[in-house]
């Protein structure tokens, strides 16, 4: 997948939990700080996003996500594999 196609994806996942955040998203997008979510909504994300990609991410892995553009250079290189 193209980081269009992945930021796009990301974009409609977003929406479904919030479609006000959805319209705020480009890769320089924080996710706590330009989204605004906590940390349940966080996680809540993480786990619309693996199952979306049928992935895992860990927790770990989590932490060090701290924008959009990262999240798609992480998905990037784990449906690489």
């Amino acid at each position: 997948m193209t980081r269009e196609d992945l930021l796009k994806r990301l974009e409609e996942i977003i929406n479904v939990q919030d479609p006000a955040k959805a319209l705020l998203i480009s890769e320089k997008t924080s996710l706590k700080d330009d989204l605004g979510v906590d940390s349940i909504e966080l996680m809540e994300f993480v786990i619309n996003v693996e199952d979306a990609f049928s992935i895992s991410i860990p927790d770990e892995d989590v932490e060090t996500l701290m924008t959009i553009g990262d999240l798609i250079d992480y998905l990037q290189k784990k449906l690489a594999k």
